[in-house]
């Protein structure tokens, strides 16, 4: 039997409350996302408290789409205990389900506060990535989200990872791809170009938005098709092959794609999801810059409607 030292997922303990290392991590990475983005709105004069008000909001309506949105793909494992929804320190959430909880939230609020919702998601684009590349840590320390196995060797020779790594992807006996590994270092040359795109002249509003989702969604789409744990649904024949078409070149450097129960479906999620994005984004990209819809810079001033109407309110007597 391989022995291996794992990482504990649990941090510490405060009396009776067991802090897990996930909800750690995915607190670090809110309030690095934050720190970035608090940064970016001081240069466009947007009050700190903004931002901060948005996470306090953003960060819960997140993680329960994230959690409904796993669940209602796997209730076949959670009807039988309720109370288990609610244990998303174990994980299991989506990070789609968290983005369209988030994205809900910010078009909800920015509309409130009387900014434009693209101009305030341009800011909180990069955020956004440096909490996903942090945050995929937690899958890591609880053993979720890898991929198919691999030899040993192919992760201390080839990969070069250090032994902390290679210990917590050998899963009862089985190496296994570190999904999350490549994900997060996909996401920091993602916010490279971010923050080298922000403070191009070119740049129009909504597109450094755009060019997340279509960085994040090309990523996704083929290192998700390495893991063994994808949520799928059962699609035309036509459908499946298509969507192992566009994966084939990962097949062609080597690399297997992982398990997928056919009991649960031949598409995975995900990758639907991740294509849909690219070229949704792509196709209004190109409108916008074909028909010039939009002439508003990323660079341009961001004012808020709702402080200009204070501002031309006539003041009463004193």
């Amino acid at each position: 039997m391989l022995e291996t030292l794992l990482l504990n997922p649990i941090a510490f303990n405060l009396g009776p409350i067991t802090v897990h290392w996930y909800g750690v991590i995915l607190g670090l990475a809110a309030l690095a996302g934050l720190a970035l983005v608090v940064r970016e709105g001081k240069r466009f004069g947007i009050s700190p408290d903004f931002f901060m008000d948005l996470l306090l909001f953003g960060v819960p309506s997140a993680v329960i789409v994230a959690r409904i949105y796993f669940v209602a793909f796997k209730w076949e494992d959670y009807k039988g205990d309720l109370l288990s929804v609610f244990y998303i320190w174990e994980g299991g959430i989506a990070i789609y389900g968290a983005l369209i909880g988030a994205f809900a939230c910010g078009i909800i609020y920015s509309r409130y506060k009387g900014y434009s919702f693209l101009r305030i998601a341009d800011i909180c684009a990069p955020g956004l990535i440096i909490g996903q590349l942090i945050g995929r840590w937690g899958n890591f320390v609880n053993q979720e989200a890898y991929g198919g196995p691999v030899q040993e060797s192919f992760l201390r020779n080839d990969l070069h990872l250090p032994s902390w790594i290679v210990n917590q992807m050998n899963v009862e006996g089985v190496f296994h791809h570190p999904t999350f590994l490549y994900e997060s270092l996909w996401n920091v040359v993602g916010l490279a170009i971010l923050l080298v795109l922000r403070r191009q002249k070119f740049l129009i509003a909504g597109e450094l938005l755009g060019f997340y989702f279509m960085w994040y969604a090309l990523g996704r789409f083929y290192i998700e098709g390495l893991r063994t744990d994808s949520l799928a649904f059962s699609g035309p024949s036509w459908l499946a092959s298509f969507m192992n078409g566009l994966w084939s070149p990962m097949k062609s450097l080597g690399f297997q794609a992982g398990y997928l129960n056919g009991l649960e479906g031949n598409v995975r999620i995900s990758q639907l999801i991740s294509v849909a994005l690219l070229l949704i984004t792509l196709i209004i990209i190109v409108v916008r810059r074909v028909t010039g819809s939009s002439n508003i810079k990323y660079l341009d001033p961001i004012v808020s409607t709702k402080a200009s109407k204070i501002k031309d309110e006539p003041q009463g007597a004193a």
